[in-house]
């Protein structure tokens, strides 16, 4: 039954648009103060449902999203006036069901008895209906005012399939809008729905509640027993049935929710003990798994009546076949190398002459102020400190954005997945699976929240060893360092080299993973099906907005990290004065720490530099190129890029290309910045294993970049 609001093929199998609802200009506007016109509404889905492209399209928010389980992780909050109304969005973490076994689930779940919105919006994936709607069923016997988003559903068209959506809705006791979150087609039409569930009485919308699963006549004579001694006992706001149902399945958590005096009652723990005796005697397969094919036989039937058949499948065959090669044993794994080798390729090549414009501009900076300020401090913390330390590493922006631009393509056309896919094998011998390599490969872009997407993981075990190994592999704050030593010393072969660094932050990381896991994490991690989302064409403004939400991250810095830590080396390099001259860098406060600590860097061919900008690199690993700029004193120059100016100095100090490669795997493999220290104590709750985290990086990039050093002296002439 054609929708109105959503595209729909025509019987020629052309398409045409019935009553197109466009997405609606919004403003974003200031918490307001709630009022009784104020609508709370939640927004809850599975992970890959397009949840968090809904929250963008009803709010204007321009939250991540990313092609892959457990995107979001923690709730989001934005508003939106239509027609008189202000509605309040939560954006709420992506999850399969309401029970507790994730740290997603707990949280949906926390939220929703802790403070109940005054309508739920699930976002169902309309080309995955059986799946979206096992979540729909627990909702149902929650009793909640509930709304169904069928998002994506040009996908269920493009699967030769239509939903009767009133009819659905009908079937499941509340409203069933059919959306394409991507193109605004059906907001209007949900809009209309949330407003309409939302003004109904309790008892209008306890509808729902006549809607259930028939567990059969023994599971439901169960339930009956509990809940009517639930509902005796217990003053609660969560339905007695659901709660029932809950405990019967075995959920530690729900029992928790009980009040003292019930689970202080022996009557109550009897009727418990004898009705779960008796199901475990009659289903010996478990109470849980009968419980769970009763729901997706409830779905099933609801689906036979709704589901029409309306012309050929289109993307289902074609994500098929694409995965044939993608995810092939044996081609898999070298198309994956090949598309990071393209992306680090282009990075360093597309790059070149968009650097070479910001160095001119920065250079014009350096000289018109040169020729403004008098010479004396002034000039040279402006000109050496702020334009050299902050402008040479604002020269490589271009490249962060085209990094950038590359993964957010294989993250939204839903490759990213395919990745994960690929390395699960690799991850089981780890004790993981392939949802552990998500993390992984997040820390691409950030080391940060790549440990907070560790969160999605089951087991603590599983966090853990994740949060301890995702460090090692090579975030963007790293890539300017590669840039400049790359260029500097391999020039015809920077961008393989920086591959090849990449790389090997990967096999350090399931290097390390494996001795943890034969060590540290000896038990077995929980089994995991990677789910596998269809290619999406990425929309080009879409992936832009991800590029520059990123870069702006970036530039953030500059203004505030950066800017900080080049003032202060720059204030340790120019003191103490020589009556109005500045010291020679070996007489300066930073010569003298730097040369406290070169005893530790020499055996690696460093300098005391070197050692410093090391040291300054903790704060953000892009302060190592403006620390180098700094204390190398490179003056920008409009006709010498402050990026070519620090490379001739580099090559003056007396650096090697050895010693530059083995600096740049200390880079790689050394202790991450602050930022990612705290939200691995944030994330462990343990000094301990950030202790350890901090230590066993650093003691490895030292070994790593000595024995580059001892090896390559044997072989490199």
């Amino acid at each position: 039954m054609p929708t109105k609001g959503i595209p729909h093929r025509s019987a020629g199998g052309g398409s045409q648009s019935r009553d197109r609802d466009p997405r609606e200009a919004v403003d974003i506007i200031l918490p307001p103060t709630p009022t009784d016109s104020t609508i709370q509404v939640a927004l809850i889905g599975n992970p890959n449902a397009g949840k968090t492209t809904m929250f963008n399209a009803l709010t204007g928010a321009h939250q991540h999203v990313g092609n892959w389980p457990g995107v979001t992780v923690e709730k989001k909050v934005g508003f939106r006036h239509h027609k008189g109304l202000t509605f309040r969005f939560i954006d709420l973490p992506g999850t399969y069901s309401l029970t507790a076994y994730t740290t997603e689930e707990l949280v949906v779940r926390d939220f929703l008895f802790s403070d109940p919105p005054d309508v739920i919006v699930q976002v169902v994936d309309a080309s995955n209906l059986e799946r979206n709607l096992y979540l729909t069923v627990q909702l149902i016997e929650l009793g909640v005012p509930l709304v169904l988003a069928l998002n994506m559903y040009d996908e269920l068209l493009d699967q030769g399939l239509d939903v009767n959506a009133d009819l659905l809705g009908t079937l499941l006791g509340c409203k069933a809008v059919p959306t394409i979150g991507s193109k605004g087609h059906g907001i209007g039409q949900l809009l209309r729905a949330i407003q309409e569930t939302a003004s109904h009485s309790k008892d209008e919308t306890a509808q729902s509640r006549k809607i259930k699963v028939n567990y059969g006549r023994e599971c439901e004579a169960a339930i009956a027993a509990l809940s009517q001694k639930i509902e005796q006992k217990a003053d609660l706001n969560i339905p007695s049935r659901w709660l029932a149902v809950r405990i019967l399945e075995g959920d530690n958590d729900a029992t928790v929710r009980l009040t003292p005096d019930l689970l202080n009652d022996p009557e109550f723990h009897e009727i418990l003990n004898h009705q779960t005796d008796l199901l475990n005697r009659l289903y010996p397969e478990g109470v849980e798994d009968i419980i769970t094919d009763r729901r997706y036989g409830f779905i099933a039937g609801a689906l036979k009546e709704t589901i029409i058949r309306s012309g050929p499948i289109k993307r289902r065959e074609l994500s098929e076949k694409i995965d044939n090669v993608l995810t092939h044993n044996l081609f898999g794994m070298p198309m994956f190398l090949l598309f990071l080798w393209l992306m680090f390729q282009g990075t360093f090549t597309f790059g070149a002459l968009p650097m070479e414009w910001i160095e001119i501009g920065v250079g014009w900076i350096g000289n018109f102020l040169t020729g403004l300020l008098p010479a004396g401090p002034l000039q040279e913390l402006l000109v050496d400190g702020v334009v050299g330390g902050v402008g040479g590493v604002l020269v490589f922006l271009p490249n962060i954005m085209i990094l950038f631009f590359g993964i957010s393509i294989l993250e939204d056309s839903g490759y990213m997945a395919r990745a994960a896919f690929l390395m699960d094998r690799l991850m089981h011998s780890l004790g993981l699976h392939g949802k552990s390599f998500i993390p992984l490969i997040m820390g691409f872009g950030c080391s940060v929240p790549a440990i907070m997407a560790t969160r999605t993981l089951e087991s603590r075990r599983d966090r853990l060893l994740t949060i301890l190994i995702t460090p090692l592999m090579s975030c963007s704050a790293r890539l300017p360092v590669y840039i400049l030593f790359a260029g500097t010393f391999f020039p015809n072969h920077a961008g393989n080299i920086i591959f090849g660094i990449y790389i090997f932050g990967v096999v350090m990381a399931i290097g390390a993973g494996k001795l943890f896991s034969m060590t540290l994490f000896r038990a077995q991690g929980a089994p995991f099906v990677m789910e596998l989302p269809p290619y999406r064409l990425p929309t080009f403004w879409t992936t832009v907005r991800h590029m520059w939400d990123r870069a702006s991250e970036y530039l953030k810095k500059m203004g505030t990290v950066i800017l900080a830590a080049s003032v202060i080396v720059w204030f340790l390099g120019a003191f103490p004065r020589i009556g109005e001259q500045a010291p020679n860098p070996d007489d300066s406060y930073i010569g003298a720490i730097g040369k406290s600590i070169s005893p530790v860097l020499e055996p690696l061919g460093f300098n005391w530099q070197m050692g410093v900008a090391l040291a300054t690199g903790l704060v953000a690993k892009e302060v190592v190129i403006s620390t180098l700029g700094v204390i190398y004193g490179v003056e920008d120059d409009a006709e010498v890029g402050g990026t070519e100016a620090l490379s001739s100095a580099l090559k003056n100090s007396g650096l090697t290309p050895l010693s530059a490669l083995a600096f740049m795997l200390f880079v790689l493999i050394y202790t991450p910045c602050i930022a990612a220290i705290v939200a691995i104590w944030r994330e462990t709750g343990s000094i301990g294993w950030t202790s350890f985290s901090v230590g066993y990086q650093t003691t490895f990039a030292w070994i790593i970049a000595f024995i580059a050093v001892k090896i390559g002296s044997i072989f490199w002439v």
